[in-house]
């Protein structure tokens, strides 16, 4: 690595609870409730109603626009279209499907026996078709990514940091099916023209690197990229200056330093929508955590609940928080019937010993938020302009380049809830914005 970017630091990553957990495919639910918002961007139509029959892997929602399509992880009976408790906090609209255990697949999946002749747009109206998006948790439509990347992009890098503590999914991915992930790389590649491509992973994986490496040789297009051990380093931001040197501009896309960025288990999707014609229905996911009896990495089909992963693990004691991935950037959940979702890469139990929060939270001026903030942000004073609602304030520090990557709030004396500070900030911001507008 030749390169590195401000800030950051080093807490204990904790993935020793599960490292060693090999992905075992996790057994379909009884029922599976399928959110019709698993993307960024418009919510998905559904395509099915109540009593209808679905295969596995048949498209249940879709919509126009900035949007991925859902699809039936099992095959069975759709007992219900309704509002559900989603990971994001709120209720939303979903297909619950009673799994007849057949796993009778859908008729349109068929694996292809060379892809040379498919053109850009095709491949692209495959990987939209497939309903894959971002699953490092941003959720980006992958074909629009690669879509708005043509003619810009010269450097594909593939997101295997996985910096996030707890969290091995990736990791696994990486060790157990490299294949998968080589492919989809080039298959990437192949939609932007290039002939090489990078892989970013950070050195607490040697298993990964080491296999990688002897696959790959030292000559070949797809390069691996060892990176010293530093959190946010998969932020994609972090990662492009730690690869190439280039910063992408505040406000700025990575295309706009001609890159681009897919995580590594959306680039092994990418493979399995392509080759094998199997849209997006299951995926990595650890169950971790110090209140856990037995840590485990999983492949999941999409909405199976997460108190059945839970289950399937055992609890020590009476968990003190349960998170929808890690916990640097993961989601306290308050109900845990919500369901596994694409970008749903981690359950993560906390015990009891793990709460820090103060009872009387307070900033003390230290400026440690600042010295490790990786986007030159002042933590300090955009917590304290949305404390007083200053919304020119919040402009005017870039609240809205904020990565909310928990940095600020890790390193925080005082034990302010920064994080949650700077989300409510941005919508503070939106709104004016659109009241404005209007």
């Amino acid at each position: 690595m030749a390169f590195s970017f401000f800030g950051g630091i080093h807490p204990n990553d904790m993935k020793a609870l599960s490292r060693k957990a090999a992905i075992r495919p996790f057994p379909a639910p009884e029922v599976v409730v399928i959110p019709l918002s698993q993307h960024i961007g418009a919510l998905c139509k559904p395509l099915v109603k109540k009593g209808d029959k679905v295969t596995l892997g048949q498209k249940i929602g879709d919509s126009e626009g900035l949007c991925a399509p859902v699809h039936a992880s099992v095959s069975g009976t759709v007992t219900a279209v309704e509002p559900r408790p989603h990971v994001g906090g709120t209720m939303v609209p979903s297909v619950v499907i009673k799994n007849d255990f057949e796993e009778t697949l859908c008729p349109d999946i068929k694996p292809r026996e060379s892809i040379d002749d498919l053109t850009t747009e095709e491949l692209i109206a495959i990987i939209r078709e497939a309903g894959i998006v971002g699953m490092g948790g941003a959720m980006f439509p992958t074909h629009v990514k690669i879509s708005s990347g043509l003619g810009k992009v010269d450097t594909v890098i593939i997101n295997a940091a996985e910096c996030e503590p707890y969290i091995t999914s990736d990791d696994r991915l990486l060790r157990e099916e490299p294949q998968r992930l080589i492919g989809g790389i080039r298959i990437l590649m192949k939609c932007f023209g290039l002939k090489k491509a990078y892989i970013g992973i950070e050195k607490n994986k040697p298993e990964a690197i080491q296999k990688l490496s002897e696959i790959l040789g030292w000559n070949s297009d797809i390069i691996v990229e060892p990176l010293r051990t530093r959190y946010p380093q998969g932020a994609e931001k972090q990662l492009i200056q730690s690869i190439t040197g280039r910063q992408v501009p505040p406000g700025g896309l990575p295309a706009a330093v001609g890159c681009a960025v897919f995580n590594a288990a959306t680039a092994a999707a990418v493979y399995d929508a392509v080759w094998l014609g199997m849209p997006l229905v299951r995926r990595g996911v650890t169950v971790t955590g110090r209140a856990i009896v037995e840590p485990m990495n999983f492949l999941v089909p999409i909405g199976t609940s997460f108190e059945e992963l839970i289950d399937a693990c055992g609890m020590k004691d009476a968990p003190s928080k349960v998170l929808t991935g890690g916990p640097m950037m993961g989601i306290a959940q308050f109900d845990w019937s919500v369901s596994v979702i694409k970008g749903t890469n981690a359950v993560t139990v906390f015990s009891q010993e793990d709460l820090a929060d103060a009872k009387d939270p307070r900033c003390i001026r230290c400026g440690r938020c600042m010295e490790v903030c990786p986007m030159h942000l002042m933590p300090l004073k955009m917590y304290a302009a949305e404390r007083k609602n200053d919304i020119e304030a919040l402009d005017s520090l870039h609240l809205m380049d904020c990565i909310e990557c928990g940095c600020c709030s890790y390193t925080c004396p005082g034990k302010l809830h920064l994080v949650q500070s700077f989300r409510t900030g941005k919508q503070k911001l939106r709104d004016a914005a659109a009241k404005k507008k209007a």
